[in-house]
């Protein structure tokens, strides 16, 4: 089950003096065993998994898939046009 690690944000912020858009876009990561097929829903409850003694998971049979959502923004330009 995927989980979202970063949420989706457009805020204005001073870099250089300068007001500048910053768009962070949403990030939907999903964590699996590769080995057993078990899905993740945290980091932590991987890494509890892998440290677990009684658990034969190794750091190597967790896959990391990350999705990146970006938003369309109108930039106000028309493109494709000459």
């Amino acid at each position: 089950m995927p989980f979202i690690e970063t949420k989706a944000k457009s805020e204005y912020q001073i870099i250089d003096g300068k007001r500048t858009h910053v768009i962070t876009p949403e990030c939907e990561v999903t964590l699996t065993n590769i080995e057993t097929g078990k899905e993740y829903m945290s980091d932590s409850e991987a890494d509890h998994d892998v440290d677990n003694p009684n658990s034969n998971t190794k750091r190597e049979h967790i896959r990391r898939d990350v999705h990146i959502k970006v938003a369309a923004i109108d930039l106000g330009a028309d493109a494709g046009k000459v």
